[in-house]
């Protein structure tokens, strides 16, 4: 019986050169993608128009059609093509592009939000506002997946599409566009944050095909028309060390990602009635075995943070709470001691609330 050969078959079957189109089809179908002209522009204002009536109104449905009329991804994937094939021409032709596009999307946006009447952060501009690992992930995937449909000899529009959809370049920049029109430098910092985050990892993912895939290197240095073997020794130096400096400053761009990540979790946890308690800082131990002695009833004693909505200043604001849940209801003396005792042990505590309820016991 013939053995079969593990790693002979595993790198057949991720062979991503089969069906691969050339490489000037390749590069055909990404520049031609970022290429800005005015139906370009049109598009882009149309389709941020669209995103910013979206997630002003909470509309999911609208916000993924603007995100399959939008534009962005070819320069992103110029860009990747660029770094894969070191093509410095390329590279400032599509970070200018890039640039144009910005300032377009955010000046429509701020533009919107100026003269809107709805000024509530709606749950899909704050998700919109902060990156995460999982943005990082996602972005990462995409831009992957993207750069591999477009290496196909025929062109898959609906996986480009989706990718689009699932990367969300546009909604981080009109949340942007929303925390300039508010002056709220934190929102709109952290929103462009989130899709620079975007951009990057969306580029990173389909640099790695396009370099999987060995895209020629633009080796004509001084530009004559003539490729010598010192040319093209020297351009595989650069793309080394280009690569290898982009994986530091990857992993450096991404921490603040961790802390967003973290908060994130929190707030999830919050709203789902899950109480994540921090012992080093809350005391929640002592405090319950002092509550255990004072009160005779004593059932539970619990402590977190909550988001409340401040209809004065149409923000969401987070909480330090408190929860006493005792048998029988306290008096007015009990609960001040109750507060006394836990103001002791919490120092940024909000509301001491007390419940009544039966204690739980194992059966």
């Amino acid at each position: 019986m013939q053995s079969i050969d593990v790693s002979t078959f595993i790198k057949s079957f991720f062979d991503v050169s089969k069906g691969r189109a050339k490489y000037s089809t390749i590069r055909d179908r990404i520049v031609s993608s970022a290429r800005i002209d005015g139906i370009h522009a049109c598009q882009l204002i149309a389709a941020m128009l669209i995103a910013s009536i979206g997630l002003n109104i909470n509309s999911t449905e609208a916000i993924i059609g603007a995100m399959l009329i939008c534009p962005l991804m070819g320069s992103v994937l110029a860009m990747s093509l660029s770094i894969a094939s070191m093509d410095g021409k390329l590279l400032r032709e599509s970070l200018g592009g890039m640039a144009t596009q910005c300032i377009i999307c955010l000046v429509t946006s701020t533009l919107y939000f100026s003269i809107s009447p709805l000024s509530t952060e709606t749950s899909e501009l704050l998700t919109n506002s902060s990156a995460t690992i999982w943005d990082v992930l996602i972005a990462l995937t995409g831009g992957f997946a993207g750069a591999l449909g477009l290496s196909r000899r025929q062109e898959p529009s609906t996986l480009i599409s989706g990718v689009a959809v699932a990367t969300a370049l546009m909604p981080p920049l009109c949340s942007t566009g929303y925390g300039i029109a508010l002056r709220d430098s934190g929102m709109a910092l952290s929103a462009f944050y989130e899709f620079l985050v975007n951009v990057v990892f969306i580029g990173f993912g389909a640099t790695i095909v396009l370099v999987w895939l060995r895209m020629p290197l633009v080796a004509d240095i001084d530009g004559d028309g003539r490729v010598t073997d010192e040319e093209r020794a020297e351009v595989e130096r650069y793309s080394q060390a280009l690569r290898r400096n982009l994986m530091i400053g990857l992993v450096i761009f991404a921490i603040p990602c961790i802390f967003f990540s973290m908060r994130t979790i929190r707030r999830s946890m919050a709203q789902n009635g899950t109480v994540f308690e921090v012992v080093d800082s809350y005391d929640t131990e002592m405090v319950t075995k002092e509550l255990q002695i004072v009160l005779p009833d004593f059932v539970e004693y619990r402590v977190g943070v909550e988001d409340s909505y401040d209809e004065e200043s149409d923000t969401v604001l987070q909480q330090v709470v408190a929860t006493v849940v005792t048998a029988r209801e306290l008096d007015a003396e009990e609960q001040d001691g109750v507060r006394s005792i836990v103001a002791l042990h919490v120092d940024d505590v909000d509301v001491v609330s007390f419940e009544v309820g039966e204690e739980i016991t194992a059966s």
